[in-house]
């Protein structure tokens, strides 16, 4: 073959800075970076208004030595008490996470482009997820508190009932994302749009909806703690009688205790995901530590004959018995909480009434700037702490990814850490940060700042361990050191999902900070703890309100940010 370099076309650009030039600017593109750099700046000027003093810091130590002398032995309630208590907390989280995955499944069923009877049903399943994860699981166990008596059914219907928003996003996310073949063949053979979902669509997301539904329970067995603050049974609610009568040795012993449940909680979680998704549907690309080999041979796809006389290999036993453990901890789970069945059905009709007492919303005796500047601090205390787990979080994440760790064991040391740091509940750090510190913001901006660590630095790490491995190879080819590889390859590689991972702490953070504001860690919390308190209800509504719209305009913002960087 013969090649014949053919003249270029009149006007046609033909040195590189021509064609640089030449190239289109995509304006989307560039409003998106230009809103990105807003957002950073938005951060630092958020720093600085939190005003996080390290001379403050340093000099608080004496806080912190008073504070431990304080403290003394830790001590913990009777084994028999500890025991029943564990049991409590974790029944009413399984049962409340549990109550989530079902009623997530219309909600994001509506929510899906592909499985949406229509734009305006999308919209209502899109809201329904906004407004479950915008109003804080507190303030829904202040009102089932109202609905239902004192014990673990408030809990479970606000764990419930917010855990929706979460969850529900992420599986229509994963619903959109389906191979349709099987979808649309089942509706060439005349299925029902029911009959699609169940066998074209259910099969395909089940690993992940079920991957999400136990991270969703590690992140309520955490935030669990702050319903003790309302009256919700369990652990939480001793720990809240022990700071109050500054009873700080027992406190402090209930929070290791909790600290060990969440840890023990995650690395069950994360085997259980991790064996979930590694029996998905095989991923149209090769995994990395595959490629150079041959690939197996697969067998031929099963009769429907041989698919009714499975043998009981290694995998389906597992399967098995894990399916059945799992049915056994929810049914013990039940059996523990003790559920009122039948005020679980006859205390609904109290919801208008209890309905009446919110509306309409108000400020009270509180001037609308006050709350409004409250709202301001609460986004501030979001946007600092997000900003600083962001720039820690790369670093530890990067150090927890296979292909940019040095050694296996500096991974492994970073994956620990990362373990350790989510297994900290936010408000058990903000109480000790706050005891040691002093009220305000700094306080609940440097316990969101490190406990976000474990969970964006997490995400990131599997972000960086999920990019193409051939721009990688490609510069390492090339010479590039490990360090040159990763600000080449790696990076620009998994920034589309950091991005979007940092708008997902942002959110939580946003709803975090109210909450950490009800034990003195600043901003709006503050005020909707005495709203409740006080039977202000209205008042309550009014906050709700304000998380709403600051919620809306970041889910919003991320939305479009995303589709532009497309």
């Amino acid at each position: 073959m013969v090649l014949i370099d053919a003249p270029a076309p009149a006007g046609a650009p033909s040195t590189p800075a021509q064609l640089v030039r030449a190239r289109p600017v995509d304006r989307r593109r560039a409003a998106a970076g230009v809103a990105l750099a807003g957002l950073a700046v938005a951060a630092v000027f958020a720093l600085v208004r939190v005003d996080i003093s390290v001379s403050a810091m340093l000099g608080s130590w004496s806080n912190a030595t008073r504070f431990v002398g304080r403290v003394g032995t830790i001590t913990f309630p009777p084994a028999g008490e500890l025991v029943g208590l564990v049991g409590l907390t974790l029944g009413l989280v399984i049962c409340g996470t549990v109550l989530a995955a079902v009623l997530s499944v219309p909600v994001a069923y509506l929510a899906a482009a592909n499985t949406t009877p229509g734009p305006s049903w999308r919209l209502l399943g899109r809201f329904l997820g906004v407004l479950a994860r915008a109003v804080p699981d507190v303030v829904m166990a202040m009102v089932a508190v109202l609905v239902f008596s004192i014990g673990a059914l408030p809990g479970i219907v606000a764990i419930g009932l917010h855990s929706v928003g979460m969850i529900s996003k992420l599986f229509a996310d994963a619903i959109e994302q389906i191979d349709e073949g099987p979808r649309l063949a089942l509706r060439a053979a005349g299925a029902t749009r029911t009959q699609e979902f169940i066998s074209g669509v259910l099969p395909q997301v089940l690993p992940s909806w079920v991957a999400t539904v136990l991270h969703r329970n590690d992140i309520n067995l955490r935030g669990s703690v702050i319903l003790g603050y309302v009256g919700v049974v369990g652990l939480g609610l001793e720990m809240k009688y022990a700071f109050s009568s500054l009873n700080y040795s027992l406190g402090l012993g209930i929070a290791l205790v909790m600290f060990a449940l969440c840890v023990g909680m995650e690395i069950i979680s994360s085997a259980a995901r991790k064996a979930m998704l590694g029996h998905a549907a095989p991923s149209r690309r090769v995994p990395r530590w595959w490629r150079g080999r041959a690939l197996p041979a697969r067998t031929a796809p099963r009769s429907a004959q041989e698919a009714l006389h499975r043998p009981w290999d290694r995998e389906r036993v597992r399967n098995g018995a894990a399916g059945w453990l799992a049915v056994a901890v929810v049914a013990a789970s039940v059996a523990v909480c003790d559920i009122p069945w039948r005020e679980l059905i006859t205390s609904w009709q109290l919801i208008p009434e209890v309905a009446a007492k919110f509306w309409p919303p108000s400020f009270g005796n509180y001037p609308a700037a006050v709350m409004v500047g409250a709202m301001a601090e609460t986004v501030a205390i979001a946007f600092a702490a997000t900003g600083l787990t962001f720039v820690l979080s790369v670093l530890v994440g990067a150090l927890a990814a296979r292909n940019v760790a040095p050694t296996g064991l500096v991974r492994g040391v970073a994956r620990f850490v990362l373990v350790s740091i989510r297994g900290i509940p936010e408000l058990i750090l903000a109480v000790v940060l706050i005891i040691v510190t002093g009220l305000g913001p700094q306080a609940g901006t440097l316990a969101l700042a490190f406990c976000g660590i474990g969970l964006l630095g997490k995400l990131i790490a599997d972000s960086f361990e999920e990019v193409d491995a051939g721009p990688e190879r490609a510069v390492t080819t090339a010479g590039a050191t490990r360090l040159q590889v990763f600000v080449a390859a790696t990076f620009p590689q998994g920034s589309r999902a950091l991005i979007g991972h940092t708008f997902y702490l942002l959110d939580t953070n946003i709803r975090a900070a109210t909450i950490l504001g009800i034990v003195g860690g600043g901003g709006i919390g503050y005020y909707v703890l005495n709203a409740g308190q006080g039977s202000n209800y209205d008042q309550v509504t009014a906050i709700v309100a304000m998380i709403l719209v600051a919620v809306l305009v970041v889910e919003g913002l991320s939305m479009w940010i995303r589709r532009a960087l497309g």
